[in-house]
């Protein structure tokens, strides 16, 4: 009897050292379940705060970024035709900081603790799933964790729609790139077509300048001449009455209008010739002249590269003699300036007799660029070497 109550207590004590390893192994199991519960509830709170209670309103007014789509013609369009290239874009999807799930609460976290429904604090079978007590209702878990669901996949549809809008936006982007990069050699194109068109026109208006002055020239002798003319005209008016000598000077005085009229004429034709009109008259025999100042500068035109030369009636009778009837030599003389301080000192260019004007002692010659220290003016001397 004795021996088997030994073996009872020996058998009881197994046991009992048998539930306190299994009850210390039930308790670490029950810390690393509680520990592990309460991380999945701080993050299902963490994760919840980043999604979304409801989708943004969806706006009533679509944006507006209207593009010129009239073809490009050589023409002004006051009213182009215009198309919206966001007809078809959701703004909605450009809404932010809306509201998101509050769930780090005392009373959420209660109810993502509670996993069973209760009514009266009972729980209720569920026959769908044999018997098993009820994890779907109000109250439970499942009812935040479907909530949280639902949301997140509408947030993923939302994330989709923004993906396709952005392909969507950045096609019609790429399409309006290469439309911009086709117009910019066109643009180029027309900048050089312009800026020719503004040297062209400044070369205009320069030349127009210089045609300007020239003219305004030409008039000033123009009306010289012409008051020269009238003079004449009535001494010839008033000589009609007077003796056959005087019918005579008339005659000459008349002779003396239509050389001055020829004059005018010579003299508007040398203003248009950018080049040298031929030598009038027969060979000369004038090869030099002797060495000397001859005359001097009476006008000058650089840009055209021709001068007007008054000779003295020494130098006039040397080149086409005393009856001036010769034709005129195509000498080449020298000119300086009274003080001119150059690399070759007073001495300014040369010269190349050209045409002579009758009855005057003027001549026409043209400027040799190759000898020219600095441009001519009036009253330059002309002298022989």
């Amino acid at each position: 009897m004795n021996k088997a109550l030994h073996l009872v207590v020996y058998l009881i004590l197994i046991a009992a050292v048998a539930a306190l390893v299994f009850e210390k192994s039930l308790f670490d199991k029950r810390a690393l379940l509680g520990d592990r519960n309460r991380m999945l509830e701080d993050y299902i709170v963490k994760i919840a705060n980043t999604i979304e209670k409801a989708d943004a309103p969806r706006s009533m007014v679509a944006p507006e970024a209207k593009k010129d789509i009239s073809p490009i013609e050589a023409r002004q369009i006051d009213s182009p035709e215009m198309s919206n290239l966001l007809e078809e874009y959701n703004a909605q999807l450009e809404s932010g900081n809306l509201e998101t799930f509050k769930w780090d609460t005392s009373q959420v976290r209660l109810q993502l603790r509670q996993l069973y429904y209760l009514e009266n604090g009972q729980t209720v079978p569920d026959v769908a799933n044999y018997n098993k007590p009820m994890t779907k209702g109000k109250g439970t878990m499942a009812e935040l964790l479907d909530q949280l669901l639902e949301r997140a996949k509408a947030q993923q549809a939302s994330l989709n729609t923004t993906r396709s809008a952005l392909a969507e936006l950045r096609g019609k982007f790429e399409a309006e790139v290469s439309d911009y990069n086709k117009l910019k050699p066109e643009v180029r194109a027309a900048k050089v077509n312009e800026e020719e068109l503004k040297q062209k026109v400044s070369q205009v208006n320069q030349e127009k300048m210089v045609l300007e002055e020239q003219l305004t020239k030409l008039k000033s002798r123009v009306e010289e001449q012409t008051g020269e003319i009238t003079s004449l005209k009535d001494e010839v008016s008033t000589a009609k009455d007077e003796t056959a000598v005087a019918k005579e000077e008339c005659a000459a005085l008349e002779k003396k209008v239509q050389q001055l009229q020829k004059l005018m004429q010579q003299m508007a034709q040398q203003q248009s010739q950018s080049a040298g009109a031929p030598v009038a008259g027969g060979a000369s025999a004038v090869t030099s002249l002797p060495a000397g100042n001859k005359g001097k500068v009476a006008d000058v035109n650089n840009k055209l590269m021709f001068c007007v030369i008054e000779f003295s009636d020494e130098a006039m009778d040397q080149m086409i003699g005393s009856a001036r009837k010769n034709a005129l030599p195509a000498l080449t003389l020298g000119v300086l300036r009274k003080g001119f301080k150059g690399a070759a000192g007073e001495f300014v260019g040369k010269v190349r007799l050209r045409q002579s004007v009758a009855g005057k002692n003027f001549v026409i010659a043209d400027i040799l660029g190759d000898w020219s220290q600095a441009p001519m003016e009036k009253g330059d001397v002309i002298f022989a070497e």
